[in-house]
């Protein structure tokens, strides 16, 4: 059976303070083959990539979530670059902008949000990008970049964004969100993109799919998500396993 590539975790979150070592090595028994822990600040960076030394299966992303671009510095940034040299750092990210909440001013997270793209341009890891009531802006900071290569996470948008990104040459983030989208929207954009433009995720511990929602998110959950997409795909649940794997593999270097 082919395993699941699990592109976008937080196992480093407080939330698994207690059970952390016991989840992740049960992983495989779910079915879980690989984990992308990802960064969204320095602090998180740090243990994203604490991880992966710990864990063979694990990869690493590094760097600072719109939410704390406020907290960002010229020091924080060269430690971000070091931390991006490690041999299992695969990605950059998250970053973009979130204008839901402005947890930090928006002219600070995009001045900070085009100085790391500039930045993984520069060491070319691929970006891993968020984006909340912010997705034209996002998009059009894409575009005028050189840089562009990546996954949109926990895509946002409708089937029009979808083939623009796609056309990009980004790929998309699907997660829990599908099996529980009542207004259909993610649906039509699962079945307008090609499967070889789409990465499975589960933003850990969050966006918990059904049945489970409600409870703690954990990478075991996406066949969940991998059964949505076939269904919608009109495919087996091994074929979407086997093309996420590769899409995964091909655009973190693996």
């Amino acid at each position: 059976m082919s395993a699941i590539f699990e592109t976008h975790a937080h196992y480093d979150h407080k939330q698994y303070a207690t059970d952390r070592d016991t989840l992740l090595h049960a992983l495989a028994a779910n079915n879980v083959g690989a984990v992308l822990n990802v960064g969204s600040d320095i602090r998180s960076s740090r243990a994203s990539v604490a991880l992966a030394e710990k864990y063979p299966f694990i990869y690493a992303a590094v760097g600072v979530h719109p939410h704390d671009a406020k907290t960002l510095t010229e020091n924080a940034m060269t430690e971000l670059k070091a931390l991006a040299a490690h041999e299992k750092v695969v990605a950059f990210g998250e970053i973009g902008l979130d204008f839901n909440r402005n947890f930090s001013p928006p002219e600070s997270q995009r001045k900070w949000f085009k100085r790391q793209l500039a930045l993984a341009h520069e060491l070319q890891l691929p970006l891993i990008i968020h984006s909340r009531d912010a997705e034209e802006e996002v998009f059009e900071t894409l575009e005028a970049s050189p840089h562009r290569r990546g996954v949109i996470h926990a895509f946002p948008g409708d089937e029009d964004l979808a083939q623009r990104y796609t056309g990009l040459g980004f790929h998309l983030g699907i997660g829990g969100v599908l099996t529980f989208d009542k207004t259909g929207r993610l649906r039509a954009v699962v079945e307008a993109i090609p499967l070889d433009k789409i990465l499975l995720e589960t933003d850990c511990p969050y966006l918990t799919p059904a049945p489970h929602r409600g409870k703690r998110n954990e990478s075991g959950y996406l066949s969940y998500v991998v059964d949505a997409i076939a269904k919608i795909k009109k495919t087996s649940p091994q074929a979407v396993r086997e093309q996420t794997w590769g899409n995964a593999c091909t655009l973190f270097g693996l």
